[in-house]
């Protein structure tokens, strides 16, 4: 069936400028005279050429999404010689790959003694391991493929809300290093303005390695990567049935049936009833981001002197800093305990950056937008093989790097080759009884949560003032 002539991140229907206009909210101050609620990386991108203009009847391998994990291993698959063709329910990179902070860390949550409780020592500092080598690798690899997507090792300045979160992230990062080689070194309360103009915080960890990059850039550079080693991308074609015709995979969809070799599940966030056991193993969990109007001359320096990127020890995360050319600030989080529209959460983050930095008081916002991460139970990035089907996901709001490297292990491990091991292959993963893909329990966690953090917060800023009323 032909395609029509698509833009790369959507069509534009009439409508859709409309929508984009009343989004506007002229009459709220905060809004730029440009606002949009389409991702700020988004910004300027041209056309996507040389997307496939039709289903073909068959495939060596059928990769399932075309985010970084779904790119990254049909980029593997296709240079191994295997013909590949990638389904997109939408625009390619419509996800989160290009609705993300831009941050990347080194993605592992469980500590290394939480990790040897569970799995033993030796699987524990290998999966712990494997973080470091997705940010080392990714940053090999966008040099070596010659992407220019504004990758730097600007580091995160992670920032206490309490002084007992303080005494737990530096011994914790004191630990790490020791005994695991995490470059990272404490800043007290008193030092802190040297990394962040903000007072609302009790000090906090700086982690030199960390990186930043341009997420829109970077999905761009895959896709044409991927286009020119001979993927065939096919947008608009989701993947509505899964099925076997004895070894061959089936897939159904809107523009008809593909049979496939080999089949990869690279949705995560957006995982759907396609696959089940999959379905049933992530928590597809909302994040919200804006982005300011270019900043006034100096106020960069006062708010981030080092450039580094930022987060925070709350139980209901924030993270922020400035965008790769320094001119604007990206800030992102939750703000609801249900899901909600960019329109709604941009007043609330809004409010919330404008609580830790009241310089940024008379800044407007020029763009809010959102994607869909994916939670695990065990809080751990999966990857491995069910029922004949190769899946990675569960990046747990860290899969810049760790989707990308992922998805480059999986297609080597499509093709039998060695390096296609890691160690998160074939660990068990969780779920919960009852819980078939839609996190019913999600809006009374984060109210709990957020609950929690304010109270936090109060009791210590409070605590400061008694001991020293002028601060």
């Amino acid at each position: 069936m032909a395609m029509p002539s698509l833009s790369l991140y959507g069509p534009t229907p009439a409508g859709q400028a409309d929508e984009a206009r009343s989004a506007r909210l002229a009459s709220n101050p905060i809004y730029g005279s440009d606002f949009s609620v389409e991702p700020f990386w988004l910004e300027g991108m041209p056309e996507v050429l040389d997307l496939a203009k039709a289903l073909p009847k068959s495939a060596d391998v059928v990769v399932i999404g075309s985010g970084y994990t779904g790119l990254n291993a049909a980029l593997q698959t296709a240079r191994g010689g295997r013909h590949t063709v990638v389904l997109e329910a939408g625009a390619p990179g419509a996800g989160c790959s290009t609705r993300n902070g831009g941050q990347i860390s080194s993605s592992i949550k469980p500590s290394l003694a939480a990790l040897t409780q569970r799995y033993g020592a030796e699987r524990a500092r290998a999966i712990r391991g494997e973080g470091l080598a997705a940010l080392n690798w990714i940053e090999e690899f966008l040099e070596n493929e010659g992407i220019a997507c504004d990758f730097r090792r600007t580091g995160r300045f992670h920032a206490a809300h309490t002084p007992r979160a303080f005494e737990t992230i530096a011994k914790a990062a004191e630990k790490t290093m020791r005994e695991e080689g995490v470059e990272a070194h404490s800043v007290s309360r008193s030092d802190q303005r040297s990394e962040i103009g903000s007072d609302h915080y009790f000090g906090g960890v700086v982690y030199p390695q960390f990186a930043q990059l341009h997420p829109g850039r970077y999905h761009r550079g895959l896709l044409d990567l991927a286009v020119k080693e001979g993927v065939q991308i096919v947008p608009y074609c989701p993947a509505q049935a899964l099925s076997r015709d004895g070894k061959a995979h089936v897939i159904e969809t809107p523009l008809g049936q593909l049979q496939a070799r080999d089949v990869v599940v690279a949705t995560n966030g957006y995982t759907t009833g396609l696959t089940p056991w999959l379905q049933r193993r992530v928590i597809p969990i909302g994040s919200y981001v804006i982005a300011t109007e270019p900043l006034p001359p100096g106020m960069m320096d006062r708010l981030f002197p080092t450039r580094r990127i930022a987060s925070d020890t709350r139980r209901v995360v924030y993270y922020y800093g400035p965008s790769p050319d320094g001119q604007r600030i990206v800030f992102g989080g939750r703000v609801s305990a249900g899901e909600t529209d960019p329109r709604i959460s941009a007043p609330r983050l809004y409010a919330e950056m404008v609580r830790l930095f009241p310089e940024l008081s008379k800044t407007k916002i020029s763009h809010s937008w959102s994607g869909t991460v994916a939670y695990t139970f065990d809080q751990l990035a999966h990857c491995g093989c069910e029922d004949g089907v190769y899946y990675a996901a569960g990046y747990c709001g860290s899969g810049v790097s760790m989707a990308s490297y992922l998805g480059m292990r999986t297609g080597l491990r499509v093709l039998g080759h060695p390096e296609g091991r890691s160690a998160f292959d074939d660990l068990p993963v969780p779920t919960r009884p009852f819980y078939t893909g839609k996190p019913w329990f999600l809006p009374t966690a984060v109210a709990w949560y957020r609950w929690r953090d304010q109270l936090d917060c109060a009791i210590a800023h409070r605590n400061l003032a008694r001991r020293s009323p002028a601060t």
